[in-house]
């Protein structure tokens, strides 16, 4: 009983040790004949302390294999297998990094907006019915343009008040000239004289103020010298006329709709052969862009649209998107610019500093990493980049590519699609 208890004492913790290593690992049939002889030769501690450590190196060997296997998997970076016959085939080219000018330029997103001196909104003077339309949206109208006719009560009162006072003023003054030539005779009192000179002052106060209140609503003097020979009914004619030359782009009334003063626009006209193009200039650019400086505007394609030099800075940025304004005037005699299109401006800033530069095609996101592909033995795999200014069609590394770097000229996104596909086909990317 008591070899029993020592053999147990004696054997445990190596069995304990072989268990450790692995819960799948057999037991060697050398530690089996530790175990057999134990139960015989109790006493011989020598031949237990060997095979232990004999087991021991077992297990180590055992763990080792494990750190090989998980090193071998770490070995497995992002990457697409790919040979240079195939990678040919495939329109993959490879260049290598080199210097040049780009930070010269700037691009920055830009909204065609139009010119606020060459908009008008325009309203009645004066309440009336719409009887008459003249012109609709679409429309190129000329400077005086009749745009639509109402047929206005208001109008026609102010008219008659005119007409009345007018009236009272010729009487007045043929009262005045006959007391002055009565005066020259001595047939009449001087008192009478000066009567007659106060009655024709004030007949003549009356009728320029309702003159006056007839040219506020747009009435002319061409209209007022025709109006003893208006036709009947022709008083409660409003014309509304075009202020500037211009496109209609929206007309807000239909006919039999009663409309005031001072409501809304029923017309508003826009001369677009001069528009502004807004340019949102970012924070860390505002040192770079000043008046006078050239811009040239593209459509997304790359065609330019127009060109012009920078008129003012707005020196207010907006608290929204924290960017600040420079405005170009641009000629659109050709109406290429529209109104709310929004365009990449490229600002000529006399900066140009030699930097890495690559074509912008080349840069793809991998991971929601900025990079580009590089050359490997096997293939080709992303490498991480940090960029800077854009100008033409390159673009500036600042750091994750040196000059002389191999990289991939063309059939950056090529590679980036079969990388996506070998991800989604067996759960992680090659």
């Amino acid at each position: 009983m008591m070899k029993t208890l020592l053999c147990a004492t004696l054997f445990c913790p190596a069995l304990l040790s072989v268990s450790a290593c692995s819960n799948d690992a057999p037991v060697s049939p050398e530690t089996n004949h530790a175990v057999s002889d134990a139960d015989e030769h109790y006493d011989d501690h020598d031949d237990h302390d060997d095979h232990a450590g004999h087991d021991d190196h077992d297990a180590d060997e055992d763990l080792d294999g494990h750190d090989d296997h998980d090193s071998h998997e770490g070995e497995h970076a992002d990457h697409v297998e790919l040979s240079a016959e195939d990678a040919a085939t495939a329109g993959i080219r490879i260049a290598f990094a080199e210097t040049g000018q780009v930070s010269g330029q700037l691009e920055l997103p830009a909204e065609i907006r139009f010119d606020a001196d060459r908009v008008a909104r325009v309203s009645p003077q004066v309440e009336g019915i719409v009887a008459q339309l003249h012109a609709g949206e679409g429309d190129v109208v000329t400077e005086g343009a009749t745009l639509a006719r109402l047929n206005s009560r208001e109008l026609a009162g102010l008219k008659a008040d005119y007409l009345n006072a007018l009236s009272a003023e010729r009487l007045a003054l043929a009262e005045l000239e006959r007391e002055e030539e009565l005066w020259e005779q001595k047939i009449t009192a001087e008192a009478d004289v000066q009567s007659a000179r106060a009655a024709f002052s004030a007949a003549d106060a009356a009728r320029e103020a309702a003159e006056n209140r007839l040219h506020a609503v747009g009435i002319g003097h061409g209209v007022l010298d025709r109006m003893d020979e208006a036709a009947d009914g022709a008083l409660a004619y409003a014309y509304v006329t075009a202020p500037m030359a211009g496109k209609v782009i929206q007309r807000g009334v239909s006919l039999g709709e009663t409309v005031s003063a001072g409501g809304e626009p029923i017309f508003v006209i826009l001369d677009d052969s001069v528009v502004w193009a807004d340019i949102a200039v970012y924070k860390e650019d505002l040192a770079s862009v000043r008046k006078g400086q050239s811009v040239t505007l593209q459509r997304g394609d790359g065609e330019v649209l127009a060109e012009g030099k920078i008129s003012i800075l707005l020196p207010v940025i907006d608290e929204t998107s924290r960017t600040a304004t420079a405005r170009v005037i641009v000629d659109n005699a050709d109406s290429a610019l529209t109104p709310g299109q929004f365009l990449t401006a490229r600002i000529a800033t006399d900066q140009a500093q030699p930097v890495v530069r690559v074509p912008s095609s080349a840069i793809v996101s991998v991971q929601n990493r900025t990079s580009v592909f590089v050359p490997t033995d096997d293939g080709f795999e992303p490498r991480e980049v940090q960029t800077g200014a854009s100008a033409g069609d390159f673009s500036e590394i600042t750091s994750g590519l040196q000059t002389g770097d191999a990289f991939v000229s063309e059939g950056a996104f090529t590679l980036k699609a079969q990388l996506e596909k070998d991800a989604f086909g067996d759960g992680h990317v090659h």
